[in-house]
């Protein structure tokens, strides 16, 4: 998919590139293209047991899975992206600008330092959330815009953005594997 070249990759033509949308996706983070993991069971499960918890929340927010963000230089397709109502793209467009919320599932054999910071990039270009779930540790690490970072365990209560009333406990995650 990606042709060796002597000139360094732009975001501009890593969006031109075909095939950026194949299964699963193609991301561009840091001046680099990176096609993202193939999901397990257990990441699929997650992202659809959020992505619906999410959307039935009384909330303006919408959570789509594998939708494309645009970035300032970067372009990343968060496991859940989730978005004010008003941010939603008309016809078949990426989101412009960052997630108000990004979710990140873990996969084994996947690189946790690349999914970490993937993180920041969108926080620091307006993100206001960012969770990080590790399946196999049954841990969710939180993420804010101000670099403060939290770890989440058991019958720890999880952060959702302020507007939006949703609660959910790590064991509640992580008990949508189990029930399976």
């Amino acid at each position: 998919m990606m042709a060796t070249s002597t000139q360094p990759l732009t975001l501009q033509n890593f969006l031109k590139l075909p095939n950026i949308e194949e299964s699963p996706a193609w991301e561009f983070v840091d001046g680099q293209a990176n096609q993202k993991q193939m999901p397990t069971a257990h990441h699929s499960i997650l992202q659809k047991c959020l992505t619906a918890a999410i959307d039935r929340a009384n909330s303006p927010y919408e959570a789509f899975p594998e939708l494309r963000c645009t970035l300032t230089s970067n372009s990343v397709v968060p496991d859940i992206t989730v978005i004010h109502k008003n941010r939603v793209p008309t016809g078949n467009t990426p989101v412009e600008g960052p997630p108000d919320w990004m979710i990140e599932i873990l996969s084994p054999d996947q690189s946790t330092t690349k999914l970490i910071a993937k993180i920041p990039t969108c926080l620091q270009e307006g993100t206001k959330l960012g969770w990080l779930i590790d399946p196999t540790e049954e841990v969710i690490v939180v993420l804010f815009p101000d670099a403060r970072i939290s770890l989440h365990k058991n019958s720890d209560r999880l952060p959702v953005p302020p507007d939006m009333n949703l609660v959910l406990t790590v064991v509640q995650v992580f008990s949508w594997m189990r029930d399976r």
